[in-house]
């Protein structure tokens, strides 16, 4: 029945059509004629930040996208093409460089808070911080949850005996935040020397302008600031009153210079020396200009893969997606026959379209194909294979109540529909929800198999089903040597043969029965 509502014809045709505009999209409208591969493939950094607030909850969404509104500034600043920078979930930046330019991925979630504060105490050598004791088997280590900043400022007296007792060392982590009215014990960067420091004169956020260059004459590399009007004026103000002192710029809570203030500065730039080469002062620049961020991370992964690496994994997961393939068709030809045929056909058709899109999605949603996502097509082909099963399955069924292959086919099809349409929303209601709870990887994993499963059915209502319909119309195609079918249209035809056999009564009054009276 379904047959004489929409021919096989106009199926094929809309499969056709289908392929052609996804193929004319491909060619016609971009270069790009492959689809993107993700960094595990092809070599880079992805590195997962996670934001973390005093009370554990969750960040404000609006902070999260202006977090990672200015970390992408700060990646577009380094140079880096093709980079890309996404929230995951409510609380997650993932930070993605391609090639060998991703290590400084690694320092781009940093906070950047610089402070200019007064020094009131040091430099004084530090003692050296002792290693910290080794976690218990089975815990993890825990970071320090940032400062409250609801609680009352750190006061001098309980900076100076903070002070008294402080140990530095460069493994040491600085205090996430510091706030401004805070009174501060702080180390060098190095952790060679320790200071006390005043409230901040100035924060980072009045920052116009940063970029790393060259002291004349000395050539040492420094880093160039340029305060915002209301900032300059309070600057040249406290350089005016200060001569003589010294001042320390902080970043992070750590001290990375604390010059000694040689006159009034009335005008931008103001210079930060220390010990930098180009990479940090152009690190540190580069943080600067494109201001602090407005929440505190910790670095929850970060994974770097060489090109060498990512090309070995893009060849083995071709492998073993070749493999999973070759497997399905030996078993398909070994115990369907031409049945088995028609599902390669429709696999190999499966194939053609899922390329299609990879390309297109790539082009117009930036996605990404990774190892996890090549696990999920090869996921998917059982999945595939499984409509045909069911389908074929059903089709023995109703051959062997004595149906004709002809008959049988649209009344296997409207039983199977219901089970591959259930069995595949089934899959793709599971990889809807681990793509919404899942980050990273697994998110590859759960795209490209929620998506194969919606271009199965697209491939099963729109060729497997036709093409099996257009099949029945012949009968070599019903050999039950060939077809797949053997086993199950011989019982039929068997007990056909029977019944022809056996003797007929012949009821009376017949010409029989007159002429034997």
């Amino acid at each position: 029945m379904a047959n004489r509502q929409l021919p096989a014809g106009r199926y094929f045709a809309a499969f056709v059509l289908l392929v052609a505009v996804l193929y004319g999209l491909i060619f016609f409208t971009g270069t790009d004629r492959t689809p993107q591969l993700g960094l595990d493939l092809r070599g880079g950094t992805t590195v997962t930040l996670t934001a973390r607030t005093p009370d554990g909850r969750a960040p404000d969404p609006a902070e999260l996208e202006l977090a990672r509104q200015i970390i992408e500034q700060r990646v577009n600043g380094l140079g880096v093409a093709e980079a890309e920078v996404v929230t995951e979930g409510d609380s997650n930046i993932v930070i993605s460089v391609p090639g060998d330019d991703g290590e400084q991925a690694r320092e781009l979630g940093q906070t950047a808070q610089l402070r200019f504060r007064p020094v009131l105490g040091g430099p004084e050598p530090a003692a050296p911080a002792e290693d910290p004791a080794t976690p218990t088997e089975g815990t993890e280590p825990t970071e320090p949850a940032p400062p409250d900043p609801n609680a009352p400022p750190v006061t001098q007296e309980q900076a100076q005996a903070e002070y008294a007792t402080l140990t530095c060392g460069t493994d040491t982590a600085p205090t996430p935040v510091d706030r401004s009215a805070d009174y501060v014990a702080s180390c060098s960067e190095d952790g060679e020397f320790k200071y006390l420091l005043g409230p901040a004169i100035i924060d980072g956020t009045e920052i116009d302008d940063a970029n790393a260059g060259t002291q004349q004459g000395t050539g040492e590399w420094v880093v160039l600031l340029d305060f915002k009007s209301e900032a300059e004026t309070t600057w040249a103000e406290y350089t005016a009153a200060n001569v003589g002192a010294n001042v320390a710029f902080t970043l992070d809570g750590r001290v990375i210079s604390a010059p000694t203030i040689q006159s009034a500065i009335t005008s931008n730039p103001t210079t930060i020396s220390g010990a930098f080469d180009q990479e940090s002062a152009e690190q540190l620049a580069n943080q600067l200009r494109y201001g602090a961020l407005p929440l505190t991370f910790s670095q929850a992964t970060a994974q770097s893969i060489s090109t060498e690496l990512g090309a070995e994994q893009l060849r083995a997961g071709l492998i073993a997606g070749a493999i999973g393939i070759a497997l399905v068709f030996v078993y398909a030809l070994v115990y369907y026959r031409l049945l088995g045929l028609v599902m390669i056909a429709s696999l190999i058709l499966s194939a053609v379209v899922v390329y299609a899109v990879l390309v297109l999605l790539g082009r117009q949603i930036g996605f990404t194909l990774t190892l996890a996502g090549i696990a999920g097509f090869i996921v998917s082909i059982g999945i595939t294979a499984d409509s045909f099963v069911v389908y074929f399955e059903r089709l023995k069924d109703e051959i062997r109540e004595g149906r004709t292959l002809r008959s049988a086919v649209p009344r296997a099809w409207a039983r199977a529909r219901r089970t591959i349409l259930s069995a595949d929303a089934v899959s793709f209601l599971a990889a809807a929800i681990l793509y919404v709870l899942a980050i990273g990887d697994v998110k590859g994993f759960a795209f490209t198999l929620g998506m194969s499963t919606v271009l199965d059915l697209v491939v099963v209502f729109l060729f497997t089903h036709p093409l099996m319909a257009v099949l029945a119309r012949f009968r070599s195609f019903a050999s039950s040597r060939f077809s797949g079918l053997g086993r199950a249209i011989e019982p039929p035809r068997r007990a056909a043969r029977a019944a022809a056999a056996e003797p007929q009564l012949v009821g009376a009054g017949t010409p029989q029965d007159r002429s034997s009276s």
